[in-house]
């Protein structure tokens, strides 16, 4: 199979500006060139693409996934596990984060009475407070 890199990018779900950016981050080989300059693609680049568009649609990021890349390539299974583990670490302590500041927003909103003087308003005053030293 040859495919130019738009038709490469379609089959993969990408845009073709995301394949010559991968290209250059070093997690797509570079593709072979026909004598007229133009770029071939195979399956293979193919089953790559989709396999970086699904790990960062799991919150690897690029780092993370030239890492896996070369994993899966040793076929290392622990160390996938191990990365994806410490991913999941990760999430869970954004997830966390996130819940502190869904708590924090509620209350601000919750007082705020949504009309009056902006000087007495409990969402920005929070916003302009000096933080605690």
């Amino acid at each position: 199979m040859s495919l130019s890199i738009g038709a490469l990018a379609r089959q993969a779900g990408v845009a073709i500006d995301t394949v010559r950016y991968y290209e250059r981050k070093g997690l797509l080989a570079p593709a072979g060139r026909l004598a007229s300059g133009y770029r071939r693609y195979g399956i293979e680049e193919i089953k790559q693409l989709r396999f970086i568009r699904r790990a960062k649609a799991l919150g690897f990021s690029l780092d993370d996934i030239r890492e896996l890349l070369a994993v899966s390539a040793e076929r290392d299974v622990a160390r996938v596990r191990r990365a994806a583990q410490h991913k999941l670490g990760e999430i869970e302590q954004r997830i966390a984060e996130l819940e502190g500041i869904r708590v924090g927003l509620r209350a601000l909103i919750d007082e705020c009475p949504g009309h009056g003087h902006a000087d007495a308003c409990p969402i920005l005053n929070a916003l302009s407070k000096e933080p605690d030293v």
